[in-house]
């Protein structure tokens, strides 16, 4: 069929106006671009973006945020400093990062304090913090501490036996209260023999295990000190609650004779039945993030009195195979019926909490162990990630909880030898066939024409 020219010539223009529309939408799609952004993450545990506990912090920080980073020409350093903050600049806009070398500003760098290659100084809100470590753990956690304006001080009660935020001993809480620090929360110890009062910046108080009785008049400045609403954190352990006595009957707490054995250890290659096991947690806001088991090496179960003055929760119960062992745990063991034995679930955690007046809150954890923070025990499944979330909900910070450190499980793929066979011969002789094939067929197809 022979085109007029007229029909050309209106081809030829509509050619021309199609080329001007599609060189107008790539140049709409690439300002728009520029405008918005969408990011995308497929790795097994999302470890390229943000936790949600971290944008849900970064929501909070109503000032801006500026991060200097003193790193040498280094640009893996560099890079790995970049792409750190572009995740949190992605959900907050007003993060500013400025790159410094050290060798060329030694000045400004020996007055900040610098005494690593890639430390990062963070400023917000007339705050300052230095970081050396380059993960989101880190760097939220500096975050928590610069938004926390209030001082939190946690006082360890001592004198008593009472176990020790300070010391390194395997039943001492020592890493524990190094954690807490990082989480921009203070700990002090204080006697109350030569300090016959509780501070008043004191947000905690934790009495730990004591192993002897309190005086009467340090049982009167604890009831003071409860009875003006402050927070508590009450760690008993099996056969030792005389000490703790005065404070269990105020809190209408009973802890029950004998230890919590657990018959389901043994699935876990654990050997000793006093070892407890929490696997599932509550909807409460202490332990509903958790998704590990915590475990408890020696605990004592406890109980309600009537006529509380508090709403008390459970907050930590054992496993359906566990009992609570009044006789010597050694040997064929088994629950007894007939004696003051209770079969599981046991209740080895409460948290109860009671309002004023004035709509302040007073909340208090009552728990049967003391071991699961020690030094020893700290590291067990979620024992970590348990005490921080009960020091927060204490503290009346419910919304700082743990950031968990993500690992990689996506960096390597793991293929049988089927599988193995499988793509080689694919790619080897399949592919090519089907390349091979196709070309025939569009040789065919025009040869026909």
């Amino acid at each position: 069929m022979k085109i007029s020219r007229k029909a050309h010539q209106f081809i030829r223009l509509q050619n021309v106006v199609f080329t001007l529309l599609f060189l107008g939408v790539l140049g709409l799609l690439a300002w728009l671009s520029t405008q918005y952004t969408a990011q995308f993450d497929w790795t097994a545990n999302s470890r390229n973006s943000l936790s949600t506990p971290s944008i849900q912090l970064l929501k909070q920080l109503t000032h801006p945020i500026e991060v200097d980073a003193y790193a040498t020409e280094n640009d893996i350093l560099r890079q790995q400093i970049s792409e750190l903050i572009d995740k949190y600049s992605h959900h907050k806009t007003d993060i500013t990062l400025t790159l410094i070398n050290p060798d060329i500003r030694p000045d400004q760098a020996r007055e900040e304090g610098i005494t690593a290659d890639g430390e990062l100084v963070i400023r917000y809100n007339g705050k300052r913090e230095s970081l050396q470590q380059l993960n989101e753990q880190a760097f939220t956690n500096a975050l928590q501490r610069l938004a926390n304006s209030d001082q939190r001080w946690v006082v360890f009660l001592t004198g008593h036996g009472e176990r020790n935020p300070a010391g390194h001993s395997n039943y001492d809480f020592g890493l524990f209260a190094n954690e807490l620090k990082n989480k921009g929360i203070n700990s002090q110890t204080i006697n109350l023999m030569d300090t016959p009062s509780i501070p008043n910046n004191t947000s905690l108080l934790v009495i730990a295990d004591p192993q002897v009785n309190y005086l009467a008049g340090e049982i009167d400045v604890i009831k003071q000190y409860l009875a003006k609403g402050r927070a508590l954190l009450l760690l008993g352990e099996p056969n030792q609650s005389e000490p703790l006595k005065p404070l269990t009957e105020l809190l209408t707490i009973q802890l029950l004779p004998g230890t919590v054995v657990d018959a389901t250890t043994q699935v876990f290659g654990i050997d000793d039945p006093t070892f407890a096991l929490v696997t599932a947690y509550p909807n409460h806001l202490a332990t509903k993030h958790l998704k590990a088991m915590s475990l408890f090496p020696g605990a004592a179960g406890l109980s309600l009195l009537a006529n509380s003055p508090y709403q008390a929760a459970p907050l930590l119960s054992t496993l359906e195979r566990s009992w609570t062992e009044t006789g010597d745990i050694e040997g064929q063991i088994q629950f007894d019926p007939d004696t003051d034995e209770k079969q599981g679930p046991i209740t080895i955690g409460y948290a109860l909490n009671k309002k004023d007046d004035n709509t302040k809150e007073q909340r208090i954890i009552v728990l049967g162990d003391a071991d699961f923070l020690s030094n020893t025990f700290l590291g067990n499944g979620a024992n970590l990630d348990l005490g921080l979330s009960l020091i927060q909900w204490l503290n009346h910070d419910d919304s700082f909880i743990d950031i968990p450190a993500k690992t990689a499980p996506d960096t390597t793929l793991e293929i049988s030898q089927q599988w193995s066979l499988i793509f080689g011969l694919g790619f080897l002789f399949l592919l090519p066939a089907l390349f091979i094939v196709s070309g025939l067929l569009i040789w065919l197809k025009r040869k026909k024409r």
